[in-house]
């Protein structure tokens, strides 16, 4: 009996033993093959830029690859909900905006749960929205805008690089915070909204930095204020919101590793350490600065908190303005 009670013993703690330890060596070994980056976005878009620098740092760093596969469709709904029942096991890792946590108040269905199939790793890089007018329109402030528009008379619209994107929210959020008459006119890149307001279509546009920066060099755009909670390096000049008197008005778009949920958290931790470490590397700031992005490099937890704080608030905004993506 006392053999058998010891061996039963010996059996229990082994079967509470073995996950940890089964967790610890593959931390020890991870990663032992090519790792998945998937973008649910198209090439070339910023996500998928960013992937790639990473994909390659991290290539160098742990000694296998790590590579981008793009599944774009639905505004990141299909590569989401790919990653979403990938195995949980360290070798998909998805690169996410905003709409990872903002498309479930958009669209009436999405075929993952942002909490519940994922695991923030990090923010990896924010990067503020800028406001600009065509120089036709009568106003050097973004006070003297909002002056402007409530003057009525003249019907004011807005450009943004889409229905559901930070500027596109952030355009939301000024004109419902202040009462304005502003009608939105969605655009399928940054790109193209500034195109519209250099032409005078839309006078007002609502963008991500690095389509609008030379045109305000040039004196083609005005640039009122930016977004974020200080001024950007790369429009030195241009107040932020707060500064230009309206703290309300603030926002900004970012880029965050995820994981399906599941994934060991040894190897949670092993990601995120080098990741931040490869956002910290002085080229792949500079290449981030040229993008307009600013190098962040959160904690798993404070990744989660910051999912849930801006869930809370652009869902607001979503119902408020009644925006629904097709």
């Amino acid at each position: 009996m006392t053999l058998l009670r010891r061996q039963f013993l010996q059996l229990t703690a082994g079967s509470i033993v073995a996950p940890v330890l089964s967790s610890f060596a593959l931390a020890q070994t991870y990663p032992a093959r090519p790792v998945r980056l998937l973008v649910p976005y198209a090439p070339a878009g910023p996500a998928d830029i960013l992937a790639r620098l990473a994909a390659q740092k991290l290539s160098e760093q742990l000694g296998n690859q790590f590579y981008v596969e793009n599944v774009g469709g639905a505004g990141g709904n299909i590569g989401m909900g790919q990653g979403a029942r990938a195995v949980a096991d360290g070798y998909t890792v998805l690169v996410v905006p905003p709409n990872i946590v903002v498309n479930p108040a958009m669209y009436d269905k999405v075929p993952y749960d942002p909490y519940k199939d994922f695991e923030p790793v990090t923010v990896a890089v924010s990067a503020p929205t800028v406001v600009t007018i065509h120089p036709s329109v009568a106003a050097r402030t973004l006070s003297e805008l909002v002056t402007l528009i409530k003057a009525g008379g003249t019907k004011y619209s807005f450009a943004s690089p889409g229905t559901g994107t930070p500027p596109h929210l952030i355009g939301e959020l000024f004109r419902l915070s202040l009462g304005l008459d502003l009608v939105h006119v969605p655009f399928n890149s940054a790109g193209q909204a500034v195109g519209s307001t250099l032409a005078g279509h839309t006078p007002i546009a609502f963008t991500s930095l690095p389509p609008a920066v030379p045109q305000i060099h040039e004196g083609k755009l005005r640039a009122l204020a930016v977004t974020s909670k200080a001024r950007s390096p790369a429009l030195p000049e241009v107040p932020d919101t707060a500064e230009a008197g309206y703290p309300e008005i603030q926002g900004e778009g970012w880029f965050a590793f995820v994981v399906p949920a599941g994934t060991p958290n040894e190897v949670i931790a092993l990601l995120n350490r080098e990741i931040n470490r490869a956002m910290a590397l002085p080229d792949i700031r500079e290449r981030m600065a040229a993008l307009g992005f600013t190098v962040v490099g959160t904690t798993p937890e404070d990744s989660a908190t910051l999912f849930r704080a801006e869930s809370a608030k652009w869902s607001k905004v979503i119902r408020e303005a009644a925006i629904k993506a097709n």
